[in-house]
């Protein structure tokens, strides 16, 4: 097992708190009539090469000074399941009234059958071990690889926090390539002084609560192309989750050194809770994330929030989120260029704007503490289906600086005359090609065609295809194509 910073522990701790609307708890009973385990989840972990048959072991056991009568246990799939129990010598996919001395135990065989070459299969295949005992239910998870891939399966839990695995330990470097998909199950996390460097065409997906965490001082890296953009996404690859949001968690970036700042270029960020999450947790960062020719979108809470960070970002689209689409929140340092934030969000009522900023923490009172913030957004589109697509919460007491140059912005605010806002477009739809299939570029009648202001436009000649924007540029992501279908 590999060491684990000290002050994780108490870090972990803090952070239950954050992480419980994506996490559901299951204690067990702590009736008298509970039976005990040998453990809570039996985990199939081989990765086979052709049909695989394992047989893993659990023991169950009564610890009271009665003797106790289970009802049943059974699999939660029943004939569907492509696991298969034996309980002390009788196999069945349901078992009843069997009875446990005082202080006796249960040997239960379990056996997975799976053909990992068939692509139809899901990544992980899991399910629930049932025993009934009285009145009482528990759970065993019963879990397996239903196709060739990298497995990253948490093995080390802390608290009451998720399980997660260090899979870039201090002072180390993990290259994750491309070909075989990674699949997280828990949370990957890139300890303090380790690097995570992952290659262009690399596929990352993630279980239900799954996430990437990048610890203070470390850092990841995502170097994908525009042929080869790196993909982190669920591990649901079914037609009908194709576009089903919160499907994982999120990426967590917390601060880091000068000098070795988080890097993601060209990557598709899809379907999760939180597409990143970017914040000093521990002490104000002194890195930065650079972000460019990124797609963030489709998640239940938010596409990027960041909490006193510091962010340079372009030819990034964030879209369709539950909530804010962009927060920038406790004070910070952000610029966004040829961006498009954009919110047609449809799965429920959203009450928040798709861009959110503020400059303060609160303290133990619940007082506003100001911290320094500024925003620059040039040649960029903020845009949705709310009338205002704008929020902000500024106070005195500390440098809160903001600029909107060459800006599409639905608001209501008055920004004809503001200084804060130069050559923008009030209220004007984007005309995006099409919002239901996620295609933001601008059509032939769109508004932003030819509306960016150049000497931005210059210091990123190409857009988030790799159109060259260098005459009459537009704002957004996208430059604007003509395709003979638009007439």
């Amino acid at each position: 097992m590999k060491a684990v910073p000290t002050f994780l522990i108490s870090l972990v701790c803090m952070l239950c708190i954050l992480f419980a609307a994506c996490r559901k708890d299951n204690p067990l009973p702590s009736d008298q009539d509970a039976l005990s385990f040998s453990t809570d989840s039996v985990v199939f972990d081989t990765v086979f090469t052709s049909l695989g048959s394992i047989t893993k072991y659990l023991m169950v056991y009564n610890n009271s000074n009665t003797k106790l009568q289970i009802n049943s246990i059974f699999l939660e799939k029943g004939a569907q399941s492509v696991f298969r129990m034996n309980v002390d010598g009788q196999p069945a996919l349901e078992i009843q009234n069997i009875e446990i001395e005082a202080h006796d135990s249960l040997f239960v065989l379990l056996r997975a059958t799976i053909d990992p070459a068939d692509q139809n299969n899901p990544f992980i295949v899991d399910e629930d071990l049932v025993f009934h005992t009285n009145t009482i239910e528990q759970r065993i998870k019963l879990i397996a690889w239903g196709q060739d891939a990298h497995y990253i399966l948490a093995d080390t839990q802390i608290g009451g926090f998720p399980k997660f695995k260090i899979v870039a330990d201090s002072l180390e470097t993990t290259v994750w390539t491309a070909g075989k998909p990674y699949v997280v199950y828990g949370y990957a996390l890139i300890n303090s002084y380790g690097t995570l460097l992952i290659e262009a065409g690399a596929r990352i997906h993630f279980h239900n609560n799954s996430g990437l965490w990048a610890f203070a001082e470390s850092q990841l890296i995502v170097e994908g192309t525009l042929e080869n953009p790196v993909i982190f996404q669920g591990d649901r690859l079914d037609t009908d989750y194709k576009n089903i949001p919160g499907q994982w968690d999120r990426i967590w970036l917390m601060e880091g050194r000068a000098g070795f700042n988080h890097e993601i270029n060209y990557a598709i960020i899809r379907n999760g809770f939180i597409g990143i999450q970017a914040e000093s947790f521990l002490r104000p960062t002194e890195n930065q994330l650079n972000i460019s020719n990124t797609i963030i979108e489709n998640h239940t809470g938010m596409g990027l929030f960041a909490r006193l960070f510091a962010i340079d970002a372009n030819n990034v689209v964030i879209a369709n989120c539950g909530n804010y689409n962009l927060a920038l929140t406790a004070g910070g340092a952000y610029r966004f260029m040829h961006s498009t934030i954009a919110n047609q969000w449809s799965y429920s009522i959203r009450n928040t704007p798709a861009l959110f900023y503020n400059n303060f923490l609160l303290d133990t009172l619940n007082n506003a503490v100001p911290v320094p913030f500024s925003l620059e957004m040039g040649n960029s589109i903020i845009y949705g289906s709310n009338i205002e697509e704008t929020g902000q919460e500024l106070v005195e007491g500390a440098t809160a600086s903001y600029l909107f140059d060459h800006c599409l912005i639905r608001t209501e605010q008055q920004i004809s005359n503001d200084p804060h806002y130069e050559n923008c477009i009030q209220d004007a739809d984007p005309r995006f090609r099409d919002y239901p299939a996620f295609d933001y570029r601008p059509d032939t009648l769109s508004p932003v065609i030819g509306k960016g202001k150049q000497s931005i436009a210059n210091q990123f000649p190409y857009d988030l295809n790799g159109i060259s924007r260098t005459q009459s540029p537009d704002l957004g992501a996208y430059q604007y194509v003509y395709i003979p279908e638009d007439e």
